[in-house]
């Protein structure tokens, strides 16, 4: 057994398919997966289930998985502390976060991070938000930037970048429900609603209906909160999102604010397993974080 196959296993579980994990690690299907054997006769089990579309791991991969990403960490902090401190961190470090945050967080925080670390690279992954801790618990991403969730992991710290209000939405063009938001005390039960199908986002929303007294007519359920707004511009519905996606969206001037009852914001911020504060590498951005976004 040594480090090279537990990484590649390790890269397999995250990918799922031969040839992402092939392609991205610089090594051959064939070669990866004649690796995969050998580890699968040292372990004297079969990690693996696999056909031409995807990969699963058998109870005994998923044994072997948290132990060879300790294996992993621990032998990259022990390179680094052998390297001595007097040279530059470098590595790679797997990060996910949502399409909106790439754009309205995440610069400000890697500007000064390249600077520091110009060695380390970064992985990007994008997509909806409410799985971003998910990833993180699956071991998909090292760091996220997520909502706060209602129950935070015992596993995982949270380190604010900021506060993100929500607001409801609707078309500025005419629609089939623009009458009804025009009366002074609208029956919002008549009025179609698109929220967000998971995530903080849609806690916040389910806890305005309740305050607001309103059964929605839920008219779509979406993945990811740009769908939310490019829906509402369409004038499919009214819709609940929050304002920093509003502020960057393509399709902002085809939406408007309602001024109604303020819905509850909520914290955006840095996520990682605890475990992970000791590889130097996650350490080094979660500082730098730290450092950028000062809190009052």
């Amino acid at each position: 057994m040594n480090i090279k196959s537990l990484n590649l296993f390790v890269h397999l579980c995250s990918s799922q398919s031969f040839s992402k994990t092939a392609t991205a690690m610089h090594i051959s299907p064939s070669a990866l997966s004649r690796q995969i054997q050998k580890l699968e006769q040292e372990i004297g089990q079969q990690l693996l289930t696999r056909d031409n579309r995807s990969v699963e791991l058998t109870d005994a991969g998923k044994q072997l998985l948290p132990v060879a990403i300790n294996i992993g960490s621990e032998w990259q902090q022990l390179c680094h502390a052998m390297q001595g401190k007097e040279k530059s961190l470098s590595g790679e470090i797997r990060l996910f976060c949502s399409v909106t945050a790439s754009f309205s967080h995440l610069p400000e925080l890697l500007s000064d991070f390249r600077l520091a670390y110009p060695n380390i690279e970064l992985k990007l992954s994008t997509g909806d938000p409410a799985q971003a801790i998910h990833k993180l618990m699956n071991n998909e991403a090292d760091i996220v930037i997520s909502a706060m969730p209602t129950q935070l992991p015992a596993r995982v710290m949270f380190e604010t970048i900021g506060e993100i209000p929500l607001s409801v939405i609707a078309p500025t063009n005419l629609s089939s429900f623009s009458h009804e938001l025009q009366k002074n005390q609208p029956d919002w039960n008549e009025i179609p609603f698109i929220i967000p199908e998971s995530g903080t986002a849609r806690d916040r929303s389910n806890t305005w209906f309740k305050d607001m007294k309103i059964k929605p007519n839920i008219y779509a359920q979406v993945s990811g909160h740009e769908g939310v707004l490019s829906m509402v511009a369409l004038g499919l519905g009214v819709g609940i999102a929050p304002d920093v996606v509003i502020n960057n969206s393509p399709v902002k001037d085809k939406i408007q604010r309602l001024k109604v009852a303020p819905i509850k914001p909520f914290k955006l911020g840095l996520c990682c397993q605890k475990s992970q504060l000791e590889n130097p590498l996650i350490n080094a951005l979660w500082q730098v974080s730290k450092n950028k976004f000062i809190k009052t």
